[in-house]
């Protein structure tokens, strides 16, 4: 079920819970209590939804890592060549590309995780002998 079907409030509560602290902000956030948002967290389809969101979110920000990876290179390269001693420089550099690396394998694995997950499925439907 996609997020459009649980109606506009539950929609802002999902982002609410995304930008939130804690329950009792994200409920402000809404205009609804913390026990409604804690009922609709207990609901399949809320739950659902919400786990798409963050994997959404997730991505997103995996997709800026990768987009300043070139920067990233760039300031290694500008650091060792003109001798540099820009150490917090040469640390954001390093940590964007060891993200953008750790994300990579990430997607890999999710790539590989679904395939095996539809064989599996299609074995279950007839698929295996």
């Amino acid at each position: 079920m996609g997020r459009s079907k649980l109606g506009r409030k539950k929609e802002l509560a999902l982002v609410a819970l995304l930008e939130s602290r804690d329950l009792k902000e994200a409920a402000e956030k809404v205009g609804v209590s913390e026990v409604t948002l804690w009922r609709w967290l207990r609901r399949e389809d809320f739950r659902n939804a919400f786990r798409e969101l963050k994997k959404e979110a997730v991505s997103l920000a995996i997709s800026r890592i990768q987009q300043v990876c070139g920067e990233a290179v760039e300031t290694l390269r500008e650091v060792m060549t003109l001798g540099k001693g820009e150490a917090p420089r040469v640390q954001a550099a390093k940590a964007i590309l060891e993200l953008a690396l750790k994300a990579l394998e990430i997607e890999e694995l999710e790539e590989r995780i679904e395939a095996l997950e539809k064989r599996v499925n299609e074995g279950r439907d007839g698929g295996w002998d």
